[in-house]
């Protein structure tokens, strides 16, 4: 019996990005190629890898043990941002706990929310260095935050063991029918990575203004300004409504400087 007979429905697996973030062993990209394979998905996406030209490297290649479409089709990029151009929904991995950052959820939780994400444009999990993981930054940049509750003596996962973790329960995920509750349809579309991290830069910038956010003193004001609208899940339309306002902050605090 053919295994193309058991694939979930192809849109799970063609609005899937894997990122890898700064990978540093060749290896590693390669064993993820062969992850993803395994359980049909296909878009690997790299930013900033470690070595030149990893996708052609041997060691990529070898590991990647007849993923070699996955691994030659790989998406190289230079920042996580434009890794996730075009993503309605991202989830960070990551191996520790963040006291800022988007809300956290276990690998199966996660899966069992992508159906609401999946009809709307791409999704996307980041995955960090092997070494030091995700910075802060990379972090909050995402929608939210998944940790593999591994042994608690010893949780540390082979960057490519955590991507099959992962695919793993996508795949599970896409195999099942969605819940009634995932397919009803929202009053509006999910804002784009982009388009939020274009907010929260508007949104800076009148804090500013109005001598609410100090720049030279900024303390952890953004990092909690992400993380509570990243609990929301924000819209297109939302998104438009709060730089609308940071719009008009900017154009008063402007008239103020000049009266």
């Amino acid at each position: 019996m053919d295994t193309n007979d058991h694939l979930p429905p192809a849109d799970g697996f063609t609005s899937t990005r894997f990122v890898l973030v700064e990978p540093s062993h060749p290896g590693n990209v390669g064993a993820a190629a062969r992850a993803l394979k395994t359980m049909g998905f296909a878009r690997l996406v790299l930013v900033a890898p470690r070595v030149a030209d990893v996708k052609n490297t041997p060691e990529a290649i070898a590991m990647a043990s007849g993923a070699d479409d996955v691994l030659a089709s790989a998406h190289v990029v230079d920042t996580l941002a434009d890794a996730l151009t075009g993503v309605r929904w991202s989830v960070a991995l990551t191996a520790r706990t963040r006291e800022y950052g988007p809300p956290q959820m276990p690998p199966r939780a996660l899966a069992e929310r992508v159906h609401e994400f999946v009809r709307h444009g791409d999704i996307a999990l980041v995955f960090g260095n092997e070494r030091t993981g995700l910075s802060n930054a990379d972090v909050e940049r995402c929608s939210a935050l998944a940790h593999i509750p591994a042994n608690p003596a010893y949780s540390s996962l082979n960057l490519a063991q955590a991507v099959q973790v992962l695919a793993y329960e996508l795949r599970l995920a896409f195999q099942a029918p969605a819940s009634p509750l995932a397919l009803v349809e929202t009053a509006g579309q999910g804002a784009s990575s982009e388009e939020i991290e274009g907010m929260y830069a508007h949104l800076e910038e009148a804090l500013v203004a109005l001598a609410f956010l100090d720049p030279a003193n900024p303390k952890k004001l953004m990092s909690r300004v992400r993380r509570m609208f990243a609990r929301s899940g924000l819209e297109h339309e939302e998104v438009n409504i709060l730089r609308g306002i940071a719009k008009h902050v900017l154009l008063q605090a402007g008239k103020d400087r000049k009266a």
